[in-house]
């Protein structure tokens, strides 16, 4: 049998479709290290909820002052008291707060490292340095600590990726095992019920893993339970939407919103007032943003401001199970009404 020459060869292997999909690969590639430099490799606070206590007079100057700050590195209010300052720091109204002692020469800083203990450490370090030009002393106090065995506070931003590559794998699976568009409505509803157990037991497997097993999370398990299966489904349904839609390649666009884009704006590495201005704007409307914010509230904040990130949530898992049905409907009358 006679062997085809090597440029024979090469035209058989490298096909056009091969060709778009490595280029698809390193084009993601480079937006992968594009996002992840440009969102982390310069963290400065922007903006940063700050409340300030003191008598009335000393309080409009304190906030007159910090509004005036180069680089508008935060967004003071007047507080009433300290009462004040604690509960919205609890609601996560506020990312910290100065309470200053007119009698004394030691003022007071309120800060909750469960919401990211990058954060409070730079506003810690900020607060110092201006206390100092006044030639004043600084005593920090922590609200809301991180766990223990979370001392950073990123246990939930890792739970949440977890969960999300569970959703974008698991809807990956069905894809490969069965073809990326599903051939009807009842196989397009099967794999969303498929979705819907994986994102049941993956929810509760993280949730008990970063809680009853390593100590990580303090918290409600049934509720990470429930925050869990809703992340995975999400994220799981958006996939086997796009892949509904656009074939294998909808799995590219998954890592490019979940993956390139979402996790390092997540606010899990560097909370969002960290972030530059792009990541810290689409954070939130992303599932491992909306899913950072809500795994803290639950284990810090007594889950407290989540209905936001819950609507995120829920849209992406309505909206992609409803794209998924609806691709399958319109594959199927397409083929109905084909010659």
């Amino acid at each position: 049998m006679p062997h085809s020459s090597f440029p024979a060869e090469v035209r058989d292997a490298v096909t056009p479709r091969a060709t778009l999909l490595i280029v698809g690969v390193i084009v993601l590639q480079l937006l992968f290290i594009a996002s992840y430099v440009g969102a982390l490799h310069d963290p400065k606070p922007k903006d940063v909820p700050f409340g300030v206590v003191a008598p009335q007079a000393a309080a409009g100057q304190a906030v007159g002052r910090l509004e005036q700050l180069p680089g508008s590195p935060l967004d003071p209010r007047a507080l009433p008291n300290a009462a004040a300052a604690r509960s919205r720091l609890t609601h996560r109204d506020i990312d910290a707060a100065l309470i200053i002692d007119p009698r004394g020469s030691t003022d007071t800083l309120l800060v909750a490292s469960g919401g990211g203990r990058v954060l409070s450490t730079t506003l810690t370090a900020l607060v110092t340095t201006l206390e100092k030009s006044e030639r004043r002393a600084i005593r920090t106090i922590d609200v809301i600590p991180s766990a223990p065995h979370d001392p950073n506070g990123l246990s939930s931003f890792y739970l949440v990726i977890g969960w999300c590559v569970g959703g974008y794998l698991g809807a990956a699976a069905l894809a490969i095992s069965a073809g990326a568009k599903p051939s009807n409505p009842t196989r397009a509803a099967i794999r969303l019920a498929v979705m819907a157990l994986v994102a049941i037991i993956g929810g509760l497997g993280g949730a008990l893993i970063t809680g009853p097993v390593l100590d990580a999370l303090p918290g409600s398990t049934a509720a990470l339970w429930g925050l869990g299966t809703l992340i995975i489904f999400a994220v799981g349904a958006a996939t086997l939407a796009l892949q509904g839609v656009f074939g294998t390649i909808g799995i590219g666009l998954v890592i490019l919103l979940v993956v390139i884009l979402g996790n390092p704006s997540a606010g899990g590495a560097l909370p969002p007032p960290l972030l530059p201005p792009f990541w810290k704007a689409i954070g939130p409307a992303l599932p491992p943003g909306a899913g950072t914010w809500s795994t803290r509230s639950i284990a810090y904040f007594d889950n407290n401001a989540m209905t936001g990130p819950l609507l995120v949530l829920a849209a992406w898992a309505v909206a992609g199970a409803a794209i998924t049905m609806a691709a399958a409907i319109v594959r199927k009358r397409a083929k109905a009404t084909a010659p």
